[in-house]
């Protein structure tokens, strides 16, 4: 066991050599290759100083050559500049020099104005004395000449202006009479045969106009059925038809009052059928007032059919038809406007048939010249300018429209058409019984004419007839002459048209005579 234990220890002991002679024998030739390193470092750190000694003297030459590039250039660009500089200098001195010419040359000039100016003095000065002198030389002759003439510096003015005036009218009255009388020649002698053939062929019925409907009644007992329990009858009747009943103490009359002829129509037509049956209550009114207006849609209709068939005229829209009737139940100083429109209608069909147009044209234009009476208290606007909107819209044609738009001149007249109707329009209301006027209006109107014509120079007196449609003005023969008569009654007849409203036309009489008188002794 001895040996066993010694051989043991003796292994080990031989292990425990082998292991640290293994360890010595690791850690030398680590120390050589630490050695090798070091040797390895010093040689890469000699090399990397050769290196950066190449690079920095590199560096040091490009820079040195950089320096040297800068220097020539910055040499080169003062060069430059100093050339530039000399060249300005060079070319201020030259303005320089022509600033002093022209400075010189100012003050040259600064002399000779001042000279001129002092020459210029002297001379207004000169002129001024002048000036006065011929002023007072003037006034003395104007006051010489005054004094010869007997008149002032403003009459003598006025004087000449008044003569100049007087010679220029006389000389325009002259003419304007020359020219009357030459167009007289033809114009005269064919419009009176045209008119004359034109009133000749027709002749109208005319009614009075009314602003209110009297009703009959059979007996005074059907007043008080009218009237109805605290009369509710006849409130009932005045809001169904629009108009107003008037029930006083008249015998066996019942008047109808209202603005509108077609609704006093209605309200007549619906108390006739109400006495007629006896039946007075609210509920039956209004019943026989629907029934009033459909009669009263159906007579409208048929009063534009037989208007449209008595003038002979086709092709009318139905609404036209409608409006023609309508104008049935409108009047116009007392003239019925519906036949005074089939009046016009043959009236202007005769003209345009003496001047070689189309007849059935002028009396189509003629005959619908009117229907904007039958809406013109419902749309604002002149009844002509309505009209010709209705018959535009309706489908008349541009001449039609235009001749009912003209009839008034509200516009221009574009056709020979519009001027036809405009005459016939004015012989139908204006030959003497087709409209009556109120007394007052009459009487105003009569009035009105005299004092418009008094107001001229060299009246004697004036009178107004015909029923104020001719004005005969007497004058006074050493003032107005036969020429400037002429010039008056022209001048007359413009300013009754300015002034004045009336229907037709106003004829202007101008009469001069001169009369001698002498006594035997």
């Amino acid at each position: 066991m001895t040996e066993e234990l010694v051989f043991g220890l003796t292994g080990l002991f031989l292990g425990v050599l082998a292991a640290a002679l293994f360890v010595w024998m690791r850690a030398k030739r680590g120390q050589g290759r630490l050695e090798d390193a070091k040797q390895a470092a010093g040689r890469i750190i000699e090399e990397a100083k050769k290196d950066a000694a190449g690079i920095r003297k590199e560096a040091e030459i490009q820079a040195k050559d950089s320096v040297l590039r800068e220097k020539v250039d910055f040499e080169k660009e003062i060069r430059e500049t100093r050339r530039e500089l000399q060249n300005q200098e060079k070319r201020l001195i030259g303005k320089e020099e022509l600033i002093d010419k022209r400075v010189d040359g100012v003050d040259k000039r600064e002399g000779e104005l001042g000279k001129r100016e002092g020459a210029l003095k002297s001379r207004e000065k000169a002129i001024e004395e002048q000036a006065v002198e011929c002023a007072r030389q003037v006034d003395q002759a104007r006051r010489q000449l005054e004094q010869v003439a007997g008149l002032t510096r403003e009459e003598a003015k006025k004087s000449l202006i008044d003569e100049m005036t007087e010679e220029a009218k006389h000389d325009s009255a002259k003419r304007i009479r020359v020219i009357e009388e030459e167009a007289k020649e033809d114009a005269v002698r064919k419009a009176q045969k045209i008119v004359a053939l034109a009133i000749e062929r027709l002749a109208g019925d005319f009614v009075a106009e009314r602003s209110v409907t009297v009703f009959p009644l059979p007996n005074d007992e059907l007043k008080g059925k009218i009237i109805g329990r605290e009369g509710r009858n006849i409130r009932a009747l005045e809001a169904a038809t629009g108009i107003d009943l008037i029930v006083d103490d008249t015998p066996e009359t019942v008047v109808i009052s209202g603005h509108n002829p077609i609704r006093r129509e209605i309200a007549r037509l619906s108390l006739e059928k109400l006495v007629s049956d006896g039946r007075i209550h609210p509920g039956r009114i209004e019943e026989v007032v629907r029934k009033s207006e459909q009669e009263l849609d159906e007579a409208i209709r048929e009063a534009g059919q037989k208007a449209i068939f008595d003038v002979g005229v086709h092709g009318v829209h139905p609404e036209i038809v409608k409006l023609l009737g309508r104008l049935k139940y409108r009047y116009s100083y007392a003239q019925n406007v519906l036949l005074h429109s089939i009046e016009a209608a043959f009236i202007c069909g005769a003209m345009a048939a003496e001047l070689g147009l189309n007849e059935k044209q002028a009396r189509r234009a003629a005959l619908l010249h009117d229907i904007g009476k039958a809406v013109d208290h419902e749309v604002e606007g002149s009844h002509a300018i309505i009209g010709a909107e209705l018959a535009r819209r309706y489908g008349e044609s541009p001449k039609i429209v235009n001749a009912i738009a003209a009839h008034h001149e509200d516009v221009k007249a574009e056709t020979i058409l519009a001027p036809l109707v405009d005459a016939a329009d004015a012989l139908s209301g204006a030959r003497p019984g087709a409209r009556r006027e109120m007394m007052e209006t009459y009487t105003r109107r009569l009035e009105e004419l005299e004092r418009i014509v008094n107001e001229f120079k060299g009246v004697e007196k004036s009178y107004a007839v015909q029923a104020g449609r001719e004005i005969r003005i007497m004058v006074q023969h050493d003032i107005v002459s036969d020429d400037e008569a002429s010039r008056m009654a022209r001048e007359v007849a413009r300013k009754i048209e300015n002034e004045m409203t009336y229907p037709g036309q106003v004829k202007v009489t101008v009469i001069r005579e001169m009369r001698a008188v002498d006594y035997a002794k």
